[in-house]
């Protein structure tokens, strides 16, 4: 995404509790199942008989919460697959909740308590996750300082760049202050914003547009894939028409879409998560600026959640996801998602459910390829090479970015996302944004 691995993604435990000593042994002879991680936070163990535990952690409330679950089924599928078995050993799975209900998203207090679980639950040697950015800044150094660690983390959805390497738009100390032991235990399999910002750049300009208002919800990966556009544009020549914020407890953004009429921009990007009020925030823009033309990174992920909060607001708008779509994804990525739709009605997998796949294939190889301790399995993961993948061929460079970065354009139409075009952006571009 050993002995008997249990993956899970937050494991709910109270806050600041310090980690404890813990012994991960290399192969859990002595084990006759893993240590399940706390109800409260996390679902029931599946495969309880395994000795590894893997988790997932993803925010299972809020407008996530229909993509999430998808995507924790998608990840217990891949395991259920390979038999439960990852070589010698035997895995258990948890699926973990980094949201809250009042939140309707993440939370920091979650993520905290969860990679604290982690940590001190010596069954469990990996975690799949996180899907917010931002609660991957938290969580990475929890694992990074684990007893006979460090835990791996596998994201199949975080796209901030500052994660795992420095450039335009990151913050100081980035990335380094995620990494305490000076040990990198993070990879994700899909493409950091610098891409992302890159591609819908790219697209901007395709489009024709001369200038563009780009708006951000404060929060690191907004903010950031934000910069990254911003950035990206100025090199190709892009008037930015404005760059501000918007703040997702607002009642109203019509003030906001009075300016951005103001600025002549026939183009808007929303650089955030849908939860932030995206819904509204769509609605309001379009009644103001008739016409406009909406451009959103995957924060607004499911498209389904755009339509539903933003309704036909919704039509017309572009939406970037990092990675390719379901119809183009090589043979290995077809098989799975043939498979897969079985087990969810016949639907087609969302695209972040084939994602939690792949990093689900990669620590099964890792683990595979490890002593069955938590140290091992995290040097495995950076030494990953997959073949003919669901993702096709997959690898990580030394910072744990994957090496192969497509972006899909999906544009809504008739309240369903269809798939536009993939970008695949130059390398100069990325490195400007």
């Amino acid at each position: 995404m050993k002995n008997r691995i249990l993956v899970g993604s937050a494991i709910g435990a109270l806050i600041g509790v310090a980690v404890v000593a813990a012994t991960v042994g290399g192969a859990f002879a002595h084990r006759t199942g893993a240590t399940p991680l706390p109800a409260a936070s996390c679902s029931p163990i599946q495969n309880p008989s395994g000795n590894l535990l893997v988790s997932s952690d993803l925010p299972l409330q809020g407008a996530n919460r229909t993509q999430s679950i998808q995507m924790g089924k998608a990840i217990g599928f891949v395991f259920a697959q390979a038999g439960w078995k990852a070589g010698k050993y035997t895995l258990a799975y948890q699926a973990c909740d980094d949201s809250t209900a009042q939140a309707g998203t993440w939370d920091s207090g979650k993520c905290s308590a969860n990679a604290n679980s982690y940590a001190q639950n010596s069954s469990l040697v990996a975690n799949i996750g996180t899907f917010n950015s931002g609660c991957a800044e938290i969580e990475v150094p929890i694992l990074n300082r684990a007893p006979n660690g460090p835990v791996a983390m596998v994201s199949p959805a975080n796209t901030y760049v500052g994660l795992t390497h420095t450039g335009p738009g990151t913050q100081p100390g980035e990335p380094g202050k995620y990494y305490p032991t000076n040990k990198r235990n993070y990879a994700r399999v899909v493409a950091a914003d610098d891409f992302q910002g890159a591609a819908d750049a790219t697209l901007t300009k395709e489009l024709g547009f001369k200038s563009i208002y780009i708006l951000n919800d404060k929060q690191a990966y907004g903010l950031g894939v934000a910069t990254n556009l911003k950035n990206a544009l100025t090199k190709l020549g892009i008037k930015i028409a404005g760059f501000q914020a918007w703040d997702g407890k607002a009642t109203s953004y019509e003030a906001l879409a009075v300016k951005i009429k103001q600025s002549g921009a026939k183009a808007v990007f929303l650089g955030g998560l849908i939860c932030e009020n995206g819904g509204k925030l769509i609605k309001d823009i379009k009644a103001g600026v008739p016409g406009v033309q909406i451009l959103l990174p995957d924060g607004f992920t499911p498209a389904s959640a755009v339509v539903q909060n933003a309704g036909s607001a919704a039509e017309g708008a572009t939406l970037s996801i990092a990675g390719l779509p379901d119809s183009q994804l090589p043979p290995g990525g077809q098989a799975f998602a043939q498979a897969f739709s079985k087990t969810i009605g016949g639907k087609q997998p969302e695209p972040y459910a084939v994602y939690a796949a792949q990093a689900a294939q990669v620590v099964l190889q890792a683990i595979t390829s490890s002593d069955g301790t938590r140290a091992s399995i995290n040097d495995q993961v950076f030494k990953t090479h997959i073949k003919n993948g669901i993702l096709g061929n997959v690898s990580f460079n030394a910072n744990g970015d994957v090496t192969s970065n497509p972006v899909t354009i999906y544009k809504i139409k008739g309240g369903q996302a269809t798939t536009y075009k993939v970008i695949v952006p130059a390398n100069s571009l990325v490195a400007a944004a």
